[in-house]
């Protein structure tokens, strides 16, 4: 089942390559330290610089490096819907467990045809969690077209960035229980699921699996007092995350940690000094280094 806490994978590069070996060796850190599951080739895993074989490479070393240990959920997001199919086929192909497909950004489709482009990617005969980030989309799926799509086998479920946790109710109640509902917010995460989520895709858990594990635990356990404890200590990470994109920060993170460079391509750029000092400080807040 997906649920708990799911990293949204970076891609660790080394001279401008994917550094495979580093990606391997974050893998099976990940599941050591306890996450639930692996989200690679996301926004997060810097998908929009990665070439279509590269995007596939990533894709096929995370699924035999889990090897059947957590699901892994294969980012095949595109604003062109026979793209979005082909990344799908190539995900299921691969082995992955399902693919997270994003609302078309830029071209603002109507409801209409985010049911259509959706549709398009189910009928792949492939898990589909949908992904609702109108900030970055700039369209936002509605409550009713959700529930419409989740009548359909294979679409089971949304990592649901808007903000809005009244959003997990309303999707509970068009959608059905069990409807596979994620935050795609890291600080807003705990709240997300008291209103009756089951997980996180989260950018925070690249650098503190292990507490991100645990809070996601917490709270599926319905002990929120010990999730309250945990999101206060991570709480610094995740706004110190965010002051510059977040996988900027998460690969900064991980370099701190000896995991893999901190390397990005174009047009991103690495954290200004003062990005770093405050990562440093809420690295060490949480505990993640000394």
């Amino acid at each position: 089942m997906i649920t708990g806490s799911l990293p949204a994978l970076v891609t660790p590069f080394a001279n401008g390559k994917v550094d495979i070996d580093a990606l391997k060796k974050l893998v099976d850190w990940h599941i050591d330290e306890g996450s639930n599951g692996l989200v690679p080739v996301g926004t997060t895993g810097e998908s929009p610089t990665l070439t279509h074989e590269e995007h596939d490479l990533v894709v096929e070393i995370v699924v035999a490096q889990v090897a059947g240990r957590v699901p892994v959920i294969a980012g095949a997001g595109s604003n062109n819907t026979a793209e979005t199919v082909r990344l799908v086929k190539a995900a299921k192909a691969a082995g992955a467990s399902a693919a997270l497909v994003v609302t078309p950004y830029y071209n603002k489709p109507t409801q209409a045809g985010l049911k259509a482009h959706f549709l398009a990617a189910a009928d792949c005969n492939m898990d589909i969690i949908i992904y609702n980030i109108p900030g970055r989309s700039s369209v936002d799926m509605s409550v009713e077209t959700m529930g419409e799509l989740a009548q359909h086998r294979y679409i089971i479920g949304v990592k649901d960035a808007t903000g809005d946790l009244s959003r997990v109710p309303k999707q509970r109640l068009t959608c059905g229980n069990d409807f596979v509902q994620l935050s795609g917010e890291d600080a807003t995460a705990l709240g997300f699921n008291a209103h009756g989520g089951i997980g996180c895709i989260s950018v925070t858990a690249n650098m503190a699996p292990a507490l991100c594990a645990q809070m996601q635990a917490a709270t599926i356990a319905g002990d929120y007092a010990a999730a309250l404890k945990i999101t206060d200590r991570l709480m610094p990470l995740h706004l110190a995350t965010f002051q510059e994109p977040g996988l900027v920060s998460a690969k900064y993170g991980l370099s701190k940690l000896g995991l893999c460079s901190a390397e990005v391509r174009s047009p991103l750029v690495p954290l200004t000094d003062d990005a770093k000092s405050a990562m440093d400080a809420a690295l060490r807040y949480a505990g993640v280094i000394n």
